[in-house]
């Protein structure tokens, strides 16, 4: 269930996973949320080239971003039952904009992007299972005290500042 959902191991990462004992240190996973347009697929690749810098300069900082996940509450069932004891999830980055803001911009995303859920009636669906499934495991984290909101209703830039400000002070 869990697997398809590592986006951000590649190349030098994907290397270092091989050779990582997992009995003897469990890898840090950081969840990745927020509603369809928030900037999460953006975000996540500036996030990954960072994170291959870290992993060069310290090869004990093994980390997984997992983008979109969990979206419900059967995926976190199935991540607890599978992963629960293996990996330790640090928190959430929670890409946090008003839904008019997702909506404009997959708007205008689906005007090149050729996604066929990138038009209105798509939207407002995908916004109410967001609303109703993803916003809840989001407060549940949160009353767990891991959960790192971001504005996301600014610039690419701006928010990547604010990204690597909670990447680095989380370590």
């Amino acid at each position: 269930m869990v697997a398809g959902f590592l986006r951000a191991l590649s190349g030098t990462a994907a290397r270092r996973a091989n050779r990582v004992s997992f009995v003897s240190m469990k890898p840090q996973v950081v969840f990745v949320l927020g509603g369809p347009g928030a900037g999460k697929g953006t975000q996540c690749a500036r996030i990954v080239e960072a994170m291959e810098d870290t992993m060069q300069k310290d090869e004990d900082k093994f980390r997984f971003l997992i983008d979109g996940f969990p979206r419900n509450q059967d995926n976190l069932q199935g991540w607890t039952a599978v992963m629960e004891g293996k990996a330790d999830v640090r928190f959430v980055l929670f890409f946090d904009c008003s839904n008019q803001v997702c909506i404009d911009r997959c708007l205008e995303r689906g005007k090149s992007s050729g996604r066929s859920d990138d038009n209105r009636e798509s939207l407002e669906k995908r916004l109410r299972t967001y609303l109703q499934s993803t916003r809840p495991i989001i407060e549940l984290y949160g009353e767990q005290g891991k959960v790192r909101t971001i504005d996301a209703s600014r610039t690419v830039d701006e928010v990547f500042a604010d990204v690597r400000t909670i990447l680095d002070k989380e370590g």
